[in-house]
């Protein structure tokens, strides 16, 4: 047994739940192969903002029920993360909003924040994702409403969905928002931190819709941390399920209990009969005792949604940073298209450090788009496209 393994058993004490079902990922070597894993370097021309004075992270399409990204008089529609332009770019978790563009042929179009003010239940809005239903009229935007809105500022957060419509200018008209489903604490930790460090809170986020081709059923993956383990770094990819007009919650997919603290941003696309279940995690949210890797897309594939599912690539990895600059980029989503949307993070660092020059924190934070790239599916493999 390897000192991983170890690690994982040591940490999986059941509180509840047996997760003897759950697929591990527990990798005992992660790198980023130039020219094939390896994310081209972002430079001063890449770095276009697309709001003044607003910061974006985040992003992901309205997109059809099966997962194309939806053209609507010409336009996209994408949803971001923002916040204004503070000093310090980690003050934007604090003050997140969703945001409304669309991109066409004249480029983007800002259309403001796509909830109304007071609408959301939260304090602040943390990523999600957007379907347009098959009668090609009625929306839902899943997000995650982090805090209570009202109260103070927290690191609880709760998966909520918001209804409605595909408008000239794009999706709004919001009528109503329902909580989807809540963490069980056997299963999925129930977040609900009053506060905690970057990048070792517990999570309950991420809501993004998926349709199964075998099935039809109607499902939401999301980010979750372990109910059954104390580790500290006990990071899940979780499930729900459309039963009737219910959401009823699965046992998680896939867990990395004694690995990664943070599956974030977990999304399935299918190519070939194979399913591929996507996230994006960091270098800091690795534990101590895993083997660490970059900043990057990290993937699992099955032949069913069920399982059973091993690493892409052998590592999990798909897509990283370049080690020349291990913060460039992140949160990384993969379209219907096969093009892979993230945002630029502290990019053209050369070596340099925070703690010599604080003013780096801004003047090398992206906070727009990063240049799309595409993959290439085959079999268990899945690379950058040349």
């Amino acid at each position: 047994m390897t000192a991983i393994e170890n690690s994982l058993s040591a940490a999986s004490e059941p509180h509840g739940f047996d997760p003897g079902g759950v697929a591990r990922w527990h990798p005992q070597s992660i790198a980023a192969v130039p020219g094939q894993t390896e994310i081209a370097l972002i430079g001063a021309d890449d770095v276009c903002p697309v709001i003044p004075g607003i910061d974006l992270w985040d992003s992901w399409p309205l997109a059809h029920e099966d997962g194309r990204t939806v053209v609507h008089g010409g336009r996209q529609f994408w949803f971001f993360l923002s916040a204004p332009i503070f000093p310090d770019p980690s003050q934007r978790h604090d003050h997140a909003r969703i945001r409304l563009a669309s991109l066409g042929e004249d480029g983007w179009r800002d259309h403001g924040n796509a909830m109304p003010d007071g609408f959301s239940p939260g304090t602040r809005e943390w990523a999600g994702s957007a379907v347009l239903h098959d009668d090609g009229a009625s929306v839902s935007l899943l997000f995650t409403a982090a805090g209570r809105r009202g109260g103070p500022p927290s690191f609880e957060q709760r998966l909520f969905v918001a209804r409605g419509v595909l408008g000239v200018d794009g999706p709004g008209q919001w009528s109503s928002v329902e909580e989807l489903v809540r963490a069980d604490g056997a299963r999925y930790t129930i977040a609900a931190e009053a506060s905690g460090k970057p990048g070792l809170i517990k999570a309950f986020r991420d809501p993004a819709w998926f349709v199964d081709p075998a099935t039809g059923q109607r499902h939401v993956l999301f980010t979750g941390s372990a109910g059954w383990s104390d580790h500290d770094y006990n990071g899940v990819v979780g499930i729900a399920t459309l039963r009737g007009t219910e959401w009823v919650l699965g046992d998680p997919l896939v867990e990395a209990v004694g690995v990664n603290n943070e599956l974030e941003r977990a999304h399935v696309v299918v190519r070939g009969g194979r399913y591929y279940l996507f996230w994006s995690t960091q270098t800091r949210t690795f534990a101590p005792e895993s083997v660490k890797g970059p900043n990057g897309l990290y993937a699992m594939v099955a032949e069913s949604l069920s399982g059973p599912w091993r690493p892409v690539n052998g590592s999990g990895l798909v897509a990283g940073n370049p080690a020349a600059e291990p913060t460039q980029g992140y949160s990384w989503w993969v379209t219907g298209e096969d093009e892979v949307w993230s945002f630029i993070d502290h990019w053209g660092m050369q070596g340099r450090s925070f703690e010599a020059q604080p003013e780096l924190l801004r003047a090398q934070f992206g906070g727009t788009p990063a240049p799309v790239f595409r993959l290439v599916f085959a079999g268990d493999s899945v690379t950058i496209a040349a």
